[in-house]
């Protein structure tokens, strides 16, 4: 009977184990499979929240097939205490396996609503947006110069919501005065800065903050960021450069982003550049004249006048060789590469083409010869 009766027992368990290893085998294939969702949806998840209550959230929104086997995974991949808060944007058809790795690994907040500052070389902006989970694409709420126009209602809703992303976007050519005073009247920042960046170290890019952030957090990201760009543009600079310093290539490269607008140029301003300072010409770059009058407070906002050509100061490069002797601006990543691997040209003069580029020239009659043309443009223009 006992013989019976462990036989019977050990067939139970053989049983059972299989029935358990389905279950499992069928858990793990509904984790890793596609969810139900039909369109995306915008997590909210709350500091101090857990998977339960996410799951709990995921499945009122119908992103999960079973909120027991979504917990289950997250604690058997050991991804449970690695939850994350912020907003995070769940695709359609998301596995539960994809969702924990979403909410866990960390990185910018993936949807919701945001507040983009835009710092830029004539004006700023601010723009409200808000990601469509459905299309995957920002919708603009509102936009406006906070230097010239009335708040919108729709930036006072969204400050109070607890979940609105931040961040300030610094357009490559801004001055160090421009993006101090600029942060500074953002009333999400604490300006706790009162002396202006040397010229040509805060790197222009998007930077992502909280409410309360120090302008001085910020400005130490950027500098951080502009001497990472540069030290590995310097380790792989061209040879033979007509200077010898990281402060000579920014002060270049800042001049470069000052003369030209269009990013396929930039090669070949700084081959003119160099070609020049390579030969000992003057740079005859009206950009530097002009920082040499605002001190980069601000825009001219008028032609430079014949008295200003002439005027002998640190930064007339129609008076003075050479260099000058700081950035005027702030460039970007494109044009402290440019200024040190410039493209082979043999152009020592270039001038506006109408077309928002400028035309080359390697002699003086072709360059006078672009400049007559450019002098028609200009007054067919005036004349419209």
């Amino acid at each position: 009977m006992w013989r019976h009766i462990a036989a019977n027992a050990l067939t139970f368990l053989i049983v059972g184990l299989f029935l358990l290893g389905g279950v499992v085998l069928w858990g793990a294939k509904q984790y890793s499979s596609a969810g139900p969702l039909d369109q995306g949806i915008c997590l909210q998840v709350r500091s101090g929240s857990n998977m339960r209550v996410v799951s709990k959230d995921l499945e009122e929104q119908g992103a999960l097939s079973s909120a027991s086997i979504f917990r289950i995974g997250a604690d058997y991949s050991g991804k449970a205490p690695s939850l994350k808060a912020g907003s995070f944007l769940i695709p359609a058809g998301a596995s539960m396996e994809e969702i924990v790795d979403i909410v866990t690994r960390g990185g910018q907040n993936t949807c919701g609503t945001e507040v983009v500052y835009r710092v830029g070389v004539t004006r700023n902006q601010v723009e409200i947006r808000e990601l469509d989970p459905a299309s995957n694409r920002f919708v603009e709420v509102a936009k406006y110069n906070p230097d010239e126009e009335e708040t919108p209602e729709a930036y006072g809703r969204v400050k109070e919501d607890p979940d609105t992303q931040y961040s300030v976007v610094v357009a490559e050519g801004v001055t160090s005065w421009q993006v101090l005073t600029s942060l500074s009247k953002i009333d999400g920042l604490e300006a706790d800065v009162t002396e202006v960046p040397a010229e040509g170290i805060l790197a222009p890019d998007a930077y992502e903050f909280r409410p309360g952030t120090k302008v001085s957090e910020i400005l130490g990201k950027m500098e951080a960021s502009q001497r990472q760009i540069l030290s590995e543009a310097w380790s792989t600079r061209a040879d033979d450069l007509p200077f010898d310093t990281l402060e000579e290539a920014l002060i270049l490269a800042s001049i470069i982003e000052k003369e030209t607008g269009v990013p396929e140029e930039r090669g070949q301003v700084a081959s003119v550049f160099i070609n020049r300072l390579r030969q000992g010409m003057r740079l005859q770059t009206d950009p530097t004249v002009i920082y040499g009058i605002t001190k980069g407070e601000g825009v001219l906002g008028r032609g430079l006048r014949q008295s200003e050509l002439r005027g002998e100061t640190p930064y007339n490069t129609y008076v003075i060789d050479g260099l000058p002797p700081t950035p005027i601006a702030n460039p970007g990543r494109a044009s402290i590469e440019a200024a040190l691997n410039p493209e082979e040209t043999d152009f020592i003069f270039f001038v506006a083409d109408g077309s928002g580029g400028h035309a080359f020239a390697v002699t003086l009659d072709e360059h006078n010869r672009n400049v007559a043309k450019w002098r028609e443009i200009e007054s067919q223009q005036g004349s419209n």
